[in-house]
């Protein structure tokens, strides 16, 4: 565990000085970006801190290859390589489309580009499912299933890259939940090391956020942009292929642990689906809407959750904090459910059930009765009353010498409204 701890610790720090160059040089260069219509900030802000990101990601995996507790994982190297060249080619690619939009279908061929590299050329492959043994017989079945679940998350990611500190923070939840779910099953299936491909990266993308975070957070001074956004949907897809390769399959053997902990069997899919369950909503919902409306996948809007959030009334702060209780209330129900399973809770799964019923019903509360609603609705209905009473009074006689006098004082005073 202390190893892990350093790799967060070093990657934050990397990320954080890194980041904060990127901000100085980016304003000094003006290498940024007009505002949008679609944007929610108000002033032109930097959007490359996925360079700092990508860059403190990379020293923190060149860095384990000098450190024997990481030995492992460089044993072939070939794996590594194959992460660091399709995060690089990602960065490049999102660092371009951040300065001067890219086309769709170029971001895209990309993307899938990426996604080969890793699953062809790091042999990273989902190869089974832990459903009835199900095993993927066909090689191209492996890669094309591999390739489109990383271009999946990396968008699912991406797309939800939209308020000041809502992907990071996101992330970071994702990650540290998964952080814990990877180590446990690594010492539960009684392996002689406690270290993993899949652990080092959730460990990585941990110190990567919290590093960025700090500027960020709202009001932001930096972006991650899409260098940042797909990087980290490529590395999360990426650590959990990395665990559903590397675990021990006879771990979830139903007469090794009995019937009523198979549920372990199943988190290697439902956990890394519940973790991302937002951005892959979000996702799943602007392809339905855009496509429905005979447009491009990809062609932005303003429709994302956390516009949506923004309509019903939430400040810019409350709308990311209750996508973080969302994100942190459902994987942690997922991951209770597992722990609960394996160290024979007493009720079994029901402490962790009852921790997401009452969590999710609480994220219900603050999501559809946002702060203050009652107050802005009395306000709107104030305007709205005096709007009437304004638009009741009768113009003033043309034969009137004061007339024109009398019509420019009412329009001086409806030209604030």
């Amino acid at each position: 565990m202390k190893q892990y701890l350093f790799t967060i610790i070093l990657t934050a720090s990397i990320t954080f000085a890194l980041s904060w160059v990127v901000w100085r040089l980016s304003l000094r260069f003006k290498l940024y970006p007009g505002i949008r219509e679609r944007d929610v900030h108000q002033n032109p802000t930097p959007r490359l801190g996925g360079v700092a990101m990508f860059i403190g990601i990379a020293c923190a995996i060149l860095i384990s290859s000098a450190n024997p507790f990481f030995e492992r994982m460089w044993s072939p190297p070939d794996t590594l390589w194959a992460i660091l060249a399709a995060g690089l080619l990602i960065a490049i690619v999102g660092v371009v489309d951040d300065l001067i939009d890219l086309d769709w279908m170029i971001k895209l061929a990309a993307q899938f580009l990426a996604a080969g590299i890793i699953s062809v050329g790091g042999g990273l492959q989902i190869l089974s499912l832990p459903v009835g043994d199900m095993i993927l017989v066909s090689s191209w079945v492996s890669i094309s299933i591999t390739m489109f679940a990383i271009v999946v998350v990396m968008n699912a990611v991406n797309f939800v890259d939209g308020l000041d500190g809502l992907v990071a923070g996101v992330c970071l939840i994702a990650n540290g939940v998964f952080f814990v779910y990877a180590y446990i099953l690594t010492r539960d299936s009684g392996a002689t090391s406690y270290f993993n491909l899949a652990t080092f990266i959730a460990a990585v993308l941990i110190g990567a956020c919290l590093g960025f975070l700090p500027l960020n957070w709202s009001p932001a001074k930096l972006f991650m942009g899409d260098s940042g956004a797909l990087v980290l949907g490529l590395l999360m897809a990426t650590s959990t292929i990395a665990l559903t390769t590397q675990g021990d399959v006879n771990a979830f053997d139903p007469e090794r642990f009995g019937r009523s902990q198979l549920l372990g069997a199943f988190i290697p899919i439902v956990l890394p689906l519940v973790i991302v369950m937002l951005p892959l909503l979000d996702f799943g919902l602007a392809v339905f809407r855009r496509m429905r409306a005979g447009k491009s996948p990809f062609s932005p809007d303003r429709k994302h959750l956390h516009h949506r959030m923004l309509d019903l009334g939430h400040q810019h702060r409350d709308a990311v904090l209750i996508f973080y209780a969302w994100s942190a209330v459902i994987s942690l129900t997922v991951l209770l459910m597992y722990i609960a399973g394996r160290q024979e809770w007493p009720g079994g799964y029901l402490a962790a059930v009852g921790f997401g019923v009452v969590g999710i019903a609480a994220c219900l509360t603050v999501t559809l009765l946002p702060p203050g609603r009652k107050a802005r609705a009395a306000r709107r209905a104030d305007r709205a009353a005096l709007d009437a009473a304004l638009d009741a009074v009768p113009p003033a006689p043309a034969d009137r010498p004061d007339s024109a006098a009398a019509s420019g004082a009412e329009s001086s005073d409806m030209e604030p409204r």
